[in-house]
């Protein structure tokens, strides 16, 4: 397969995420005419309890401050799920998410509680986890009126008892860790189209777009994460460019669903691997 293939993967983690960052990513992607792939979280945005973190990890803090955190989440969101209640970040618009499907996106499972998997999933009872994925599916469902045929761990976090739950549901394929390339997992025999491409904020604002396009210059196929609150928000503008930059450089943008298709029969069966990524705060799957 000849043809530069880039996939979009646009997680949506929070209530302003969901509220403001959507509706800003569709009328882009609009006006470039692609179609991405939006994974939705269901349930109650936790993000206050990030507020733990701070003082657990220095590196969270450390990523907090370069990424200009209280700017692209906004002082309400610092708030929830602590002095603020959680709100529900996908039931809480129907309508977005309609629009999300009639404009043509893919729309794919994310989470139930986001903050909660991302901070405690090690901590977590099997129980914990399997009920987590019933609200979330359920919830998916509820909105959209079908199932979800994939799932795109919160955090890229993955364990073992994560892939026996993921197992049973038969998804066509997962997006849950940032692998440099598509491999099958082993085990289960599904596919896991990985973002292998950084985020913004993970190489600050002054490189990316020219680190992105740099490691597009080898062609290939690709998934670029993007988060609802970054890209959506305070960070549309270099959104915008990397997208224009991307434009010129001949690049069929795809759903990560219409980039299965184009995968070849043949590729590594193995297990993911637990590693801390440049720019990230926590160790992700690979």
């Amino acid at each position: 397969m000849n043809e530069n293939v880039l996939g979009i993967k646009i997680d949506v983690d929070t209530y302003q995420g969901m509220k403001k960052g959507v509706p800003r990513i569709l009328d882009i992607l609009n006006r470039f005419n692609i179609r991405a792939t939006f994974y939705l979280s269901m349930g109650p945005d936790a993000s206050g309890r990030a507020a733990l973190q701070l003082i657990k990890n220095p590196l969270f803090f450390k990523k907090m401050i370069k990424s200009n955190a209280a700017g692209l989440y906004g002082f309400k969101t610092a708030l929830y799920g602590t002095l603020l209640p959680s709100p529900m970040i996908a039931l809480s618009f129907p309508e977005i998410v309609k629009q999300i499907i009639s404009n043509g996106h893919e729309v794919q499972f994310h989470a139930w509680d986001h903050r909660r998997w991302q901070d405690e999933l090690y901590l977590k009872s099997i129980e914990w986890i399997t009920e987590w994925f019933e609200k979330g599916i359920n919830s998916f469902k509820k909105l959209t009126g079908y199932m979800p045929t994939s799932f795109g761990a919160p955090a890229w976090l993955i364990d073992d008892r994560v892939m026996e739950i993921i197992g049973k549901y038969k998804f066509d394929y997962l997006s849950c860790t940032r692998a440099k390339e598509p491999f099958v997992h082993e085990k289960i025999s599904v596919v896991e189209i990985p973002s292998d491409l950084p985020c913004i904020e993970e190489i600050g604002i002054d490189n990316a777009i020219s680190q992105i396009t740099s490691l597009l210059k080898n062609g290939g196929i690709h998934v670029l994460p993007v988060h609802a609150e970054v890209e959506g928000g305070i960070r549309s503008n270099y959104f915008i460019q990397l997208l224009e930059q991307i434009e010129m450089m001949n690049y069929s943008v795809k759903t990560l669903g219409e980039i299965k298709d184009y995968l070849f029969e043949d590729i590594a069966v193995r297990k993911y691997k637990i590693e801390l990524l440049s720019g990230r705060s926590a160790p992700c799957a690979v």
